[in-house]
């Protein structure tokens, strides 16, 4: 990989919240960020740019939905086409994720924080985000 710092955000698709994170190769590490509104899986496109604007991500990671198996959940399908829609949008490469687990595991952490269980009024999808960029990043520096 060299010593060229990559910046990507992340995206944990959602219908209503499309969760984000933003990380960065050098230190391995993201962060969440405020998750952003979306109506049927359409986030709010002028808000996305500003994301960007104020981020300058190198990269697009979308978390793809798998089933346990391996195949492609009918969910997978919409977060795939949010890939596109992104790479359209931006002209920046956009890589798929694996994503399973990756709920369960920020509801686990939410609730470590003292989280309600009320993901409806408090979604944990950036804290899934983050982690979908963390397990992205470690596999980068695993090459």
């Amino acid at each position: 990989m060299g010593s060229k710092t990559i910046t990507a955000l992340a995206f944990d698709f959602g219908t209503r919240s499309i969760g984000v994170a933003f990380g960065q190769s050098l230190t391995g590490t993201a962060r969440e960020l405020a998750p952003l509104p979306a109506r049927d899986g359409q986030p709010d496109w002028g808000q996305l740019q500003k994301l960007l604007d104020e981020w300058q991500p190198q990269r697009l990671l979308v978390g793809l939905p798998l089933n346990m198996d391996g195949s492609e959940s009918e969910f997978g399908a919409r977060a795939r086409k949010f890939g596109n829609r992104l790479h359209g949008r931006t002209g920046l490469p956009v890589e798929l994720v694996d994503e399973r687990l990756s709920t369960r595991a920020a509801k686990e952490e939410a609730f470590e924080r003292g989280h309600k269980g009320n993901y409806a009024q408090d979604p944990v999808d950036s804290i899934a985000a983050r982690i979908i960029c963390e397990d992205w990043l470690r596999a980068l520096t695993a090459d």
